[in-house]
């Protein structure tokens, strides 16, 4: 691949920026958070027209339903970002903090101490919240971001880039400590992941499942990350009936188009008399379309389509389920970790014993028990707000917020021993 100057360009300059962050003291950083939310409040009406331009082009795109709710803005959304730079502002400075220490026979002094992680790649669709979300979130834990938003949210991203990197310039901090890659060529994207390891430290991608995959196949650089959210809700033959369709409902159909949307109900066979109408009922009446195995099309309705296995792995995103009966929690755990995506798992049930089961034997970065899988949200873990979610199982997993985003050195402390 020939070299890009461009994109070289980004890569010195991040650099540059984190040699530099490490020196801006939480007050400093903190008040540059501060300048942009007070950005974000006087320039609100100059957001929602760059936001419009991208929901014209996204219909004349003829851009799904989903992904223009994703995409669109409003003074409530930008209220909410405003929300979550403010919860991310009253977190302690998570860098420098003794996370463990220990003294050795000879005296030698062993400390873990957190430090940011470096120069952060984010590849992200759709949502122009995830500019504001991860600039900020970076930036508080002393990491430097590159930042490369999909072509349809274009306009919303480049002026919240921009107002971040005017926040930066206001308090003498280095613009480049937040990056937006504005050149449109999907080159770039490719040589963000092939050839820039000398700059970046790590790429989290944060779209659907194409997105990740190319990130994963072709990156040079360690990736955080999750391809799907294939969620599902377990419903126990101990459940409580009326929340159970209190979680599957919002589980659901709060929001249809985010990761942590359910997209499996596994119904236990002993609650099938019970359970099934009153619950399939009232999604079907929420406008859900529902496809079901063969005991579920027999019980609830013949008009349903009966799930196939490929229904099993896919990952909706729209107001659609696939329902299945299980012979209890054994087989509901063996099909979630058969085809689910390691994502979010919810258990409904009274039964505590049965619940801690569930929790322990699930393959997923987040397992629920009694509520809804949509609380798979940075925010709604109290991290202020996320750059994403991940399924690795190492370091970090679930929501990455502002402690998943810094790692550890060793400081050791001697007063002149040496090793025989």
């Amino acid at each position: 691949m020939i070299k890009n100057l461009y994109m070289n360009k980004i890569g010195r300059n991040a650099k540059i920026a984190s040699l530099q962050i490490s020196k801006i003291s939480i007050e400093r950083r903190n008040a540059v958070l501060k300048q942009f939310n007070r950005y974000l409040k006087t320039n609100s009406k100059s957001i929602l027209i760059s936001n419009k331009k991208d929901i014209i082009n996204a219909r004349t795109k003829k851009i799904s339903d989903s992904m223009i709710d994703r995409l669109k803005l409003d003074n409530k959304k930008i209220k909410k970002i405003i929300n979550s730079i403010e919860e991310i502002i009253k977190f302690k400075d998570p860098l420098n903090i003794t996370l463990s220490s220990w003294k050795r026979p000879n005296g030698l002094i062993i400390k873990k101490v957190s430090i940011p992680i470096g120069v952060i790649g984010v590849i992200y669709e759709s949502r122009p919240n995830v500019t504001s979300d991860v600039s900020a979130l970076c930036f508080k834990t002393g990491n430097v971001v590159i930042l490369r938003g999909g072509s349809e949210a274009f306009h919303s991203n480049k002026i919240l880039a921009k107002l971040f990197r005017k926040a930066l310039k206001s308090k003498k901090c280095n613009e480049n400590c937040v990056q937006f890659i504005e050149k449109k060529s999907r080159n770039n994207v490719d040589y963000l992941l092939s050839r820039m390891k000398d700059y970046i430290d790590v790429i989290i991608p944060r779209g659907g499942k194409n997105l990740v995959k190319k990130v994963l196949k072709k990156s040079t650089v360690s990736t955080i990350g999750h391809y799907e959210g294939l969620c599902h809700v377990y419903i126990d033959r101990e459940a409580d009936l009326n929340m159970s369709k209190k979680i599957v409902k919002n589980s659901k159909m709060r929001n249809v188009s985010i990761c942590g949307a359910a997209e499996t109900l596994l119904l236990d066979k002993k609650c099938l008399k019970t359970h099934c109408l009153p619950i399939l009922n009232l999604l079907k009446n929420q406008g859900c379309k529902i496809i079901g195995d063969k005991k579920i099309k027999n019980f609830f309705s013949n008009k349903i389509k009966i799930a196939t296995e490929k229904d099993w792995k896919t990952e909706y995103l729209s107001p659609k389920i696939s329902v299945k009966c299980v012979n209890g929690v054994n087989e509901a755990i063996g099909h979630i970790n058969k085809y689910g995506s390691s994502h979010t798992d919810s258990i409904v049930t009274k039964n505590k014993k049965t619940a801690k089961k569930f929790l322990s034997q699930v393959n997923s970065a987040i397992a629920v028990h009694n509520a809804s899988t949509q609380f798979a949200d940075g925010g709604e873990f109290g991290f202020g707000a996320e750059v994403g979610i991940s399924t690795n199982k190492l370091h970090p997993r679930g929501p990455i917020g502002i402690k998943q985003l810094t790692t550890y050195k060793y400081v050791l402390e001697g007063k002149g021993q040496i090793r025989k």
